[in-house]
């Protein structure tokens, strides 16, 4: 390769690079040409980049990288490297776990996400994990959807409860509302005549008495 040939390749890398928010470097030796082939359509459907790159190359690219320091990644520049490029955070490990499913590669040498390095095929797992900006979007909004469903909800079953309520309520307003039965008052003692005409007949003896005799 010429040292113009360098120069553009590089270009090429550092277009790639720029403002690039998720950075994957993986090992895709040992795959023929179209087990390639299949891995870069599998990659284009997925909106990733794939790009087969010089390891000296790509190190200078990234040094020319302002803003962000990517000497953590150097180490892994041994072999066959593939640049993968994205948007989502854990597309790229989702594609090479799936790929691996039939196949021993690829295999993750490095990357960088989310500001954070990665170094190591055994990160591949957690980068997997990683959730997307548009799962983390759709977690905040069903979270701030559940208190305005549980509102719904209770506005919803609100009548239900209410009559519920008042069919409880009216047995007990019912028992309240009935007079309370009075106490019978005791029967006044039966007066006899004898005992109504006594008095009579001591009154009418002592006028008797107190009357002065003729003479």
């Amino acid at each position: 390769m010429t040292k113009e040939n360098k120069v553009v390749a590089i270009q090429e890398i550092k277009d790639l690079l720029q403002d690039a928010k998720v950075v994957y470097v993986a090992d895709l030796e040992g795959l023929n040409a179209a087990k390639s082939s299949d891995f870069r359509r599998a990659a284009f459907k997925s909106n990733i980049k794939v790009k087969v790159v010089k390891n000296t190359l790509l190190q200078k690219a990234m040094e020319q990288i302002e803003g962000v320091d990517f000497s953590e990644m150097y180490g892994t520049f041994k072999g066959n490297s593939a640049l993968m490029i994205a948007e989502t955070a854990n597309a790229p490990a989702k594609l090479i776990k799936d790929f691996r499913k039939k196949e021993e590669k690829p295999a993750l040498k490095s990357a960088y996400v989310q500001e954070t390095f990665y170094v190591g095929d055994n990160n591949l797992e957690a980068l997997a994990n990683i959730k997307s900006r548009e799962e983390m979007i759709g977690e905040i909004i069903g979270l701030l959807q559940s208190p305005i469903r549980n509102v719904l909800s209770a506005l919803q079953n609100k009548p239900e409860t209410v009559e519920a309520k008042a069919e409880e309520a009216a047995p007990a307003v019912e028992e309240a509302a009935a007079p309370a039965e009075e106490p019978k008052a005791e029967a006044a003692p039966e007066v006899t005549a004898e005992e109504t005409e006594a008095p009579k007949a001591d009154e009418n003896a002592e006028g008797t008495e107190e009357a002065p005799a003729a003479e």
